[in-house]
């Protein structure tokens, strides 16, 4: 199996409450930075078990999938035990055994479509066999320029014009839309700030950046795909969650 077809099957063991699958899969000093779990490879059964004992099964949906490295990153709908669809991305470090060593993610409620009528999730499909490293110097690039504010000079230099897919639930396509949308956050004492970058993932036009902030002044934990084409941001799909007040913590491990 590829590490993408691991990364799979493990999400897949909420589904089929394969728990000997899931030991199969995990590194023993598997490390969780999803808040809401305990960490290591024990606490992760332990909740497949829980999810195979409850009255609504629990469904998974993969919509995207890629590999970096030694990690693997996807995009899924999930609705765990009935408690309603969520989108995620989740990122998986892989060891040198080819066990998954370590994990993060990030999880937000299905929305309704955005102004523009794009989902979450929809979308190109279609991954083109580019040079990802040239994927994720636009990618990072932009994170720092655009989004941590490095460089705000430079936005318009990251896209073909108005030629922009959003998916974020609340902003229109187009660098218009976004203007507009920032714009409108402006005038309501909102800001999104993001401070740190940890990981820029790239596989081919695509590449994944995983950073932290805060929004509206409250901690914020931000994952963005973006898909480049020709050297400028085409696509970009994202999820924002509020960072869990550390009482609330299952594990030390920290969201990065």
């Amino acid at each position: 199996m590829t590490n993408k077809e691991k990364a799979l099957a493990l999400i897949g063991t909420f589904v089929s409450g394969d728990t000997a699958k899931a030991k199969e899969l995990l590194a023993t000093s598997y490390i969780q930075h999803n808040l809401a779990f305990g960490t290591g490879a024990d606490a992760f059964v332990a909740a497949v078990e829980g999810l195979a004992q409850a009255p609504v099964k629990t469904t998974v949906n993969n919509i995207r999938a890629f590999e970096d490295g030694d990690k693997v990153f996807l995009q899924t709908v999930y609705n765990f035990a009935g408690a309603g669809e969520q989108v995620g991305f989740d990122v998986f470090r892989f060891d040198a055994d080819g066990k998954i060593a370590e994990h993060w993610d990030n999880l937000a409620d299905k929305a309704a479509p955005n102004p523009s009528g794009h989902t979450q999730i929809d979308g190109t499909l279609e991954k083109k066999d580019v040079d990802k490293e040239e994927t994720r110097k636009v990618v990072a690039g932009f994170v720092g320029d655009v989004l941590r504010g490095e460089n705000p000079d430079k936005l318009t230099s990251y896209y073909d014009g108005d030629k922009y897919i959003q998916h974020n639930t609340s902003i229109a396509d187009g660098l218009s839309g976004l203007g507009a949308a920032l714009e409108a956050m402006a005038k309501q004492g909102i800001s999104m700030v993001y401070n740190k970058t940890h990981m820029v993932l790239a596989d081919g036009d695509y590449a994944l950046a995983c950073s932290e902030g805060t929004f509206g002044g409250v901690p914020t934990t931000y994952y963005d795909l973006f898909r480049v084409e020709n050297g400028f941001i085409a696509e970009h799909w994202d999820v924002m969650e509020t960072l869990a007040d550390k009482s609330t913590w299952a594990n030390e491990n920290g969201k990065f």
